[in-house]
């Protein structure tokens, strides 16, 4: 018998001999045998999985937790995260989307002689769990099964798997084969006529675009964007409003704002209704679909567009200088060296958003340095019953 004396930060138990256990809670008296293992004394905070698929499927990690469990736990992810910069955690709130609210999956799938098994890894490993009934996804995903099935069959082999990424939008449901399978005239026609026959908005094979039935667009304020295929979206309309929202209280009076690793305009089309916005983003197609959504809507404010890789060639201070307030979203390796340029400029608002608590706090720290205050820090929960958190911040200068 052995008692779980706490909780890692990807939601594994630790034993008091630093041994670690999956899907056990702080306080449980467990029995190990083997790789089984039997819960003597559940924790109160232990509820029942709502979703079946959740002992065998890696997808999700805290299904065995209430939810008031689950929530304070990523609040104290983030707090411990900044307490190990030395950093303030003016924690304001906490958004949690709803179950069933994923817009967007990339599952894995390989054939079967019924049809295809679609679904996720389990934990820890290469085998393919079957999840007709997965509760993070749309419903509208799980309702695509028969069609994503025909592809499967298209693209894979029973030894093989593909990935399918299945993206929701206005227009139905975007999806991209990921296969080592090569295109000839045969499969082509094939696969074009299974994604009609199944009503999906667009189908892309690897990079390659097969067919566009009806455009898929994205609605980001008052613009409307078709985005590349497989491009980086948040992961739940929930979540992304929860972050829209901060971003935009956080830019408060500011009229010229830039944008930095904009993508295809999640932040800078919203700001657009009240601000002149510079977006700057390292990818030419992500920047084409967000100009086009600005070209086609009305009553947005000016947007201008640059192609810069802000990793190698940060917006220096003079470039800045221009601008009343900066928004940074930028991918989990972080921002070191924007941050620095940030750091070294006179703007005195700073709206930080990140899906990496460690970058977060390195890069939050170095703006402290330089003379910012934490003013507020917003903690979202797109990726529910797992151990991944972002946040948004506001920053500013003293």
């Amino acid at each position: 018998m052995a008692k779980v004396t706490a909780l890692t930060q990807l939601g594994t138990g630790q034993l008091a001999d630093g041994s670690l256990v999956d899907r056990v809670l702080p306080g449980e008296e467990i029995e190990l045998n083997g790789s089984e293992i039997r819960v003597l004394e559940p924790s109160p905070d232990r509820v029942k999985a709502p979703c079946r698929h959740f002992k065998t499927c890696g997808g999700c990690q805290m299904q065995h937790a209430s939810d008031t469990f689950v929530a304070r736990w990523k609040v104290g992810i983030v707090e411990k995260a900044m307490q190990a910069r030395g950093l303030p955690f003016p924690f304001r709130t906490l958004h949690v989307s709803p179950a069933q609210s994923r817009r967007r999956a990339g599952f894995k799938a390989r054939r079967t002689k019924q049809g295809a098994m679609i679904g996720f890894h389990a934990r820890g490993t290469h085998t393919l769990v079957d999840t007709p009934d997965c509760q993070l996804v749309r419903p509208t995903l799980l309702a695509a099964r028969d069609g994503l099935t025909a592809l499967t069959r298209l693209a894979a082999s029973r030894k093989s798997e593909i990935i399918l990424v299945v993206t929701d939008t206005l227009a139905g449901l975007d999806v991209v084969v990921e296969t080592e399978r090569g295109l000839d005239p045969g499969l082509r026609v094939e696969a074009t006529e299974a994604a009609r026959e199944h009503g999906f908005a667009r189908l892309s094979w690897n990079d390659e675009i097969l067919a566009t039935f009806r455009p898929p667009e994205l609605a980001f304020g008052k613009a409307r964007v078709v985005p590349p295929p497989g491009a980086f979206l948040q992961a739940t309309q929930e979540g992304e409003a929860a972050l829209v929202a901060a971003v935009m209280e956080g830019l408060g009076p500011a009229r010229r704002v830039v944008d930095l690793f904009a993508g295809c305009g999640t932040f800078a089309l919203p700001v657009a209704s009240g601000a002149n916005v510079h977006a700057v983003e390292g990818s030419e197609p992500l920047l084409q679909a967000l100009d086009r959504g600005w070209r086609m809507a009305d009553g947005l404010h000016q947007v201008s567009t640059e192609m810069r890789d802000l990793f190698r060639r940060p917006l220096e201070p003079d470039e800045l200088a221009g601008f009343d307030a900066a928004i940074i979203d930028p991918p989990r390796a972080g921002a070191a060296a924007q941050t620095e340029a940030l750091a070294r400029s006179a703007l005195g608002r700073v709206v930080m958003v990140s899906c990496n608590l460690v970058t977060f706090a390195r890069d939050a720290e170095r703006l402290v340095e330089a003379g910012f205050e934490i003013a507020w820090l917003d903690v979202i929960d797109q990726f529910r019953w797992s151990s991944h958190v972002e946040v948004a911040a506001l920053l500013t200068r003293l």
